[in-house]
């Protein structure tokens, strides 16, 4: 699949978050004004905030799947960390907007009214939202896309917070106390806060370049032990995600009696097998003569240990 074609398939999904926000503010909005609740009001808030999210994931992943060129030699596929810490600064702004509602309204308390229709509604948005964050995690997960993973996470965490409002409302139907509707607002909007952070945790790893899972990095080093012997040896091992991309590098070290073609073709080996260990990968082989200490001198600090080849072989 071709860039423009990976950015055309991975938007349609954005499109679909965009298209499931502005139903399900809709519908949201209904069930506040016709209820007066506040914990209905901090889920259309959320909603709101899902809207915006999808329009940023949307742009982020179009410039994601851009080509490398003369100025973006790497590619642009971190602007999909941009979409998340965008969504996670907005959670923190709708938490915030429902926390201080929720208290306001436990000061000055207020009743509610209609519950039933309200609560019908709010559960329509609800089972909207739970579809489309499946469809989301799935294509986010199948194609390597912090972007689509980071709105899934926050269209399920709207699932449960709607769950948790409808809870809360029934309550209020149930015992006739007004108050508690406006502290499962606060609830949720103290677990939205939670959520906030989480997505903009993983967008800044995704920034300092984090590297690659524990299991893509077992799969690497295995590929590369597996390449290994008396006279080819590896050190050095680093890798990094970006987005939908993914990268790494290794020294590898073999007899300065090697030809340089000789050399070159098993570099391209390696890397092949590396890119078969974790589809998607961008592998780079350094080479190095095995008999030389300096090889041995400039292993970069927190690389990934490959079986003994961080020994210097006399």
């Amino acid at each position: 699949m071709t860039n423009d074609e990976s950015a055309v398939s991975l938007s349609r999904y954005a499109w679909l978050s965009v298209a499931a926000a502005v139903v399900t503010i809709l519908l949201k909005t209904v069930a506040y004004f016709v209820t007066g609740s506040v914990g209905l009001l901090s889920d259309a808030a959320e909603s709101v905030v899902n809207l915006v999210a999808a329009v940023v994931a949307v742009v982020a992943l179009r410039q994601a799947a851009k080509p490398a060129d003369a100025k973006y030699s790497f590619g642009r596929s971190k602007a999909e960390y941009f979409s998340s810490t965008v969504e996670g600064a907005m959670i923190f702004i709708a938490a915030g907007f429902i926390v201080v509602s929720a208290v306001s309204r436990i000061i000055r308390p207020a009743e509610v009214d209609n519950l039933g229709p309200g609560l019908v509604v709010s559960a329509a948005a609800s089972a909207i939202n739970g579809v489309v964050a499946v469809v989301l995690m799935r294509a986010g997960r199948r194609h390597g896309s912090p972007a689509l993973v980071s709105d899934a996470r926050h269209l399920w965490t709207d699932v449960v917070t709607s769950a948790g409002v409808v809870v809360g409302v029934g309550l209020v139907a149930i015992t006739h106390q007004n108050v508690l509707d406006p502290v499962v607002a606060l609830l949720v909007g103290l677990h939205i806060l939670v959520t906030g952070w989480r997505l903009l945790h993983g967008s800044l790893e995704g920034l300092m370049d984090v590297t690659l899972s524990e299991e893509q990095n077992a799969a690497l080093i295995a590929a590369l032990e597996a390449h290994s012997c008396a006279q080819v040896r590896f050190h050095g091992l680093q890798t990094r995600a970006a987005g939908q991309a993914s990268f790494a590098n290794v020294h590898m070290l073999i007899p300065g009696s090697w030809s340089v073609r000789h050399g070159h073709e098993f570099a391209h080996e390696i890397a092949e097998a590396m890119e078969a260990a974790v589809p998607g990968l961008q592998a780079d082989v350094h080479l190095e003569p095995l008999e030389d200490p300096r090889s041995y001198e400039d292993i970069p600090a927190g690389s990934l240990s490959v079986g003994d080849g961080d020994t210097y072989a006399t």
